[in-house]
């Protein structure tokens, strides 16, 4: 799937025509809604890419962003209420904001979907419009036209000192880092997927034939004959997958992951029976037993006993979100 963002960039279909586009923001929520600040759609006059949150809302939000591309207007900020105007049964308030997508400054933010990012854009006035890293240091457009904000909270609007509104849209890197050995059937449905997820993998081979022409967005592929060194090391709070064409490669990175220091998610492919074989040469080797009693293995939220690579792929990606999930759960407490 394209996401909103390599296309606005210019890096998928629509670049071939260069078309307009309106890029629409959740900007302010109240109550309850079915999208939070940040997320986004692009609309151009026949597709739409992304989503704000489905149904009536979403429908409008498409209608508004056409009509801007036909007139010619180049932003706006428009208030829904779900329940008393759109009839959607969660009855809170969305405010959208509208803005006619600028290729190079999206391509600047596809540039730095590893980092976290800040978009300003003028909602009132002259279209201006800056891109700034985690610190408020401008990386493109004008500093002349950055107001000061607070980078404490998330997706807002502000108003700078003449009373003139602007989005402040953070554009947080996803923090779940998946490193998944293996490029065989299971591991390619995996990052199948992962493509339209909140993190980013590394996938790692040896075979270089065996990795699709095109891959997702949110991977990076790497070629190496010494995946040990890569699983050693990597950055802490990194989760592992390990599925290659070889058992004996399979437990050399086993050994590796479980004797790194700290408590990193670890899932390998394979049958109880292979847990046993595996516990036991391991255990010779020097792992702790508290490790191998983490390691998952079989793979898969339970319940999901289907074999086929796109059934296993769906058990294990729900896996891996209840991890990232609770991660960044403890990470706010």
């Amino acid at each position: 799937m394209e996401d909103w963002l390599s296309i606005g960039a210019g890096a998928g279909a629509a670049d071939a025509t260069r078309a307009p586009a309106v890029l629409v923001t959740v900007a302010i929520v109240e109550g309850s809604v079915p999208r939070e600040p940040g997320a986004k759609m692009l609309v151009d006059a026949v597709r739409q890419w992304g989503t704000v949150g489905g149904g009536h809302l979403e429908l409008r939000g498409a209608e508004t962003a056409r009509a801007m591309l036909a007139s010619g207007e180049r932003r706006r900020l428009e208030r829904f209420p779900l329940g008393p105007s759109l009839g959607q049964c969660c009855g809170g308030v969305v405010h959208l904001a509208f803005e006619m997508a600028d290729r190079a400054h999206l391509a600047g933010l596809a540039a730095r979907r590893c980092e976290d990012s800040w978009r300003l854009v003028a909602l009132d006035g002259t279209p201006d419009a800056a891109l700034l890293d985690a610190d408020g240091h401008v990386v493109h457009g004008s500093p002349a036209a950055v107001p000061a904000f607070d980078r404490t909270q998330g997706t807002h609007v502000l108003r700078d000192e003449t009373g003139r509104r602007w989005l402040a849209d953070l554009a947080a890197a996803p923090r779940a880092h998946l490193m998944l050995f293996g490029a065989g059937h299971v591991g390619a449905a995996i990052v199948r997927a992962l493509a339209d997820l909140p993190c980013r993998v590394t996938w790692v081979d040896e075979r270089d034939d065996l990795f699709p022409a095109q891959i997702p967005h949110n991977v990076v592929i790497e070629a190496t004959d010494t995946p040990e060194a890569l699983a050693q090391q990597a950055l802490a709070g990194t989760s592992f997958l390990v599925m290659t064409h070889s058992h004996a490669l399979d437990q050399r990175l086993a050994e590796t992951i479980l004797k790194r220091p700290g408590h990193d998610w670890f899932g390998l492919i394979g049958s109880a029976t292979k847990r046993i074989q595996f516990e036991r040469r391991l255990l010779e080797r020097g792992v702790e037993r508290a490790r191998l009693d983490a390691m998952v293995c079989p793979i898969g939220v339970p319940g999901i006993e289907g074999k086929l690579p796109a059934v296993i792929a769906v058990a294990v990606a729900a896996q891996l979100l209840m991890v990232w999930e609770a991660a960044a759960l403890q990470e706010r407490i």
